[in-house]
Parts: C-alpha cells; structure tokens; sequence
C-alpha cells in the first residue's frame, strides 16, 4: 500500500513538475527605441500600472499628464502592501489616476522574477532619484522634472487623490 501511494505521488509530482519554463524572449521588454508611441497609446488603457519609464514619458507627452512612479518592494514591503490594498486597488483611486495620471510600478521583488533589462532600468532610476526606502512615490512632468514626492499616507484613496491634488498644485 505505501508503494502504490509512494509510486503515485511520485507520478503526480514528475507530471505537474515538467510545464516548460517561460522562454526568456517572452519576458524580455522592447527596448524603448523600438516602441511606436501610436500603436501604444491605442493599446494604454488610463489608470493601468506599465512598467516601461521611456513608454510612461512618451505617454506623458502625448496625453499632457504627470507620472506617477511608485518605487516599490512589491512582494516583501510591507507599507507597500499595504499602499496598494488600501488606496491603488480602489475604485477612487483608480477613477482619478484613469483621468490625471500615468502610472509607473518600478518594483525591487525580492522572489518575483523580472528581466535583466527591467532590473537594470529601476536600479538606474532609483540611483537618478535618490530613492532610500519603499514606498516612495514620485510625481514628475513629461519632461522629467520633480514635481513633488510622498510615500504612504492613511486615510484611504479619497484621501489619498486629495493629497496627491495638493502636490501637483504646487508645479
């Protein structure tokens, strides 16, 4: 009996176990310079996170909206977490960003597998904004300038456009 259990399991495992790896040019980003901004923009649906800085810059110059980068520690940060749980994931949230934003996930996964030229891009913009921690929230304009910076913040999503408004009042 423990054979025939044994011998299944085993079975089961080889069978589940041997799915083909994703191949690395299906994880691979287009390099920026090979992006066609009309073919993009048609595709973009506002208030989705991309995750391409040059792509997220020609949006910005075609749609005259601000950047919203999150640097962020997706799978291990735990104000990052609870960032996306509690305002990004929310119908407000997501209504305002749909209208007003571009929105840009540069993430530092501690176990979520990324390509090399994506790990590279994030590592050259976390040194090119001094980034220190996670959750770190940055607001720039199409041409690449600082409009303002913030992190978590309580309270919620309404809350959180709110604060998001005063920031980008102040550009």
């Amino acid at each position: 009996m423990k054979i025939t259990i044994t011998l299944f399991m085993t079975m089961i495992i080889l069978i589940l176990g041997c799915s083909p790896a994703p191949k690395q040019e299906d994880m691979t980003p287009v390099p920026a310079s090979e992006i066609n901004v009309d073919e993009l923009l048609a595709e973009y649906k506002g208030g989705e996170w991309i995750t391409d800085y040059q792509a997220a810059i020609k949006f910005a110059k075609e749609t005259n909206k601000p950047i919203l980068i999150n640097f962020t520690g997706s799978d291990w940060c735990g104000w990052c977490i609870k960032l996306v749980n509690e305002v990004f994931s929310k119908a407000e949230f997501e209504a305002y960003a749909k209208e007003n934003l571009i929105l840009l996930k540069l993430d530092f996964p501690r176990s979520i597998p990324q390509s090399a030229e994506l790990k590279q891009q994030n590592q050259s913009l976390q040194k090119k904004f001094g980034i220190t921690g996670y959750p770190t929230i940055i607001l720039i304009d199409q041409n690449e300038k600082e409009i303002g910076r913030s992190g978590y913040q309580q309270g919620g999503p309404v809350a959180y456009v709110n604060h998001l408004k005063q920031i980008l009042l102040k550009k």
